[in-house]
């Protein structure tokens, strides 16, 4: 046989060679694009979701006072909103309905700008000195244990009945929800990050400035949304002890008089109240942390 035969010979024999394939596919890559798409289709769902429970709710609750629930002590939702409107329309007895808003809400923001001031400052000193948060760390803890109930009785016997005790009341409140997170995220800050800015020259102030306070700020974003929570409990508790205006004034003569649609007309107020004003804070937030890219929860949510 000639050597081209053979040749062909071999090649005819010859086993052919194995493809290797990989062991896992590749994931298919996510469309980005289609994410709003999807948002856009479920945020409808989500809101018809919402105002049925909130339908069911008042609709059982009617029924329930109507049926075998006194509504003497239980109210329903027909007497609660015609309190409201009553109120909006006629005015309260201790004047317009506009006027014990404007109160309440004044020593409420009052409340939460003096106790978010404080809250930060401290929190983020005692979280990068660690010789004086040892030293006050007892202190704090002292202080956060004692019963607000007991600080806002005393406050009224000091600062009187007018504005002053009631933003005492909710500084206190708004202070240590405020300085936890600070102190908190003043301690998470990468310290590498920090030893590098060091070796850079850069000094103290500009490591608390441009390194300390971003990295905190989520935290501290996140505290504020609590906080003006606590800040308007802390008004209407002050109001409740004693005052001459404000929600907290009308919820106390509510139950003076037996008017349990009163009282939950003045508690739905609040609660209005509060979520504007946490949809002002997650503005604000979004605004603050733009320069983020987004986290793996929020890719998540989304």
């Amino acid at each position: 046989m000639t050597k081209d035969a053979v040749r062909g010979a071999k090649e005819e024999h010859a086993v052919p060679a194995q493809v290797e394939t990989p062991a896992t596919e590749a994931r298919p890559v996510a469309d980005d694009s289609a994410r709003p798409r999807r948002r856009a289709l479920r945020a409808p769902k989500i809101t018809a979701t919402r105002v049925l429970l909130v339908v069911l709710w008042l609709g059982s609750w009617e029924l329930s006072a109507s049926t075998f629930l006194d509504p003497f002590y239980y109210s329903k939702p027909s007497a609660i909103w015609g309190r409201i409107v009553d109120w909006f329309t006629t005015g309260t007895a201790f004047g317009t309905i506009w006027e014990q808003i404007a109160v309440t809400l004044e020593e409420a923001v009052a409340g939460f700008v003096i106790g978010s001031l404080a809250g930060v400052v401290l929190g983020v000193l005692l979280g990068r000195g660690r010789f004086l948060a040892e030293v006050c760390a007892p202190f704090i803890k002292a202080a956060n244990a004692i019963p607000r109930i007991v600080l806002a009785s005393l406050f009224v016997i000091w600062f009187g009945l007018g504005m002053s005790s009631k933003v005492a009341t909710a500084v206190v409140l708004v202070f240590f929800a405020v300085f936890f997170n600070a102190f908190q995220g003043a301690r998470e800050v990468d310290k590498t990050l920090i030893d590098n800015a060091r070796i850079l020259g850069a000094g103290p102030r500009q490591i608390l400035t441009t390194i300390v306070l971003p990295s905190a700020t989520s935290w501290i974003l996140a505290s504020l949304h609590v906080a003006f929570g606590f800040a308007l409990i802390g008004a209407i508790v002050g109001e409740y002890t004693g005052a001459d205006k404000g929600l907290g004034l009308l919820i106390n003569h509510a139950q003076g008089t037996f008017d349990s649609a009163g009282i939950y007309a003045g508690m739905i107020i609040i609660t209005v109240m509060a979520l504007l004003a946490e949809w002002l804070l997650t503005l604000l937030e979004r605004r603050l942390l733009a320069w983020r890219p987004p986290s793996a929860a929020t890719e998540a949510r989304i």
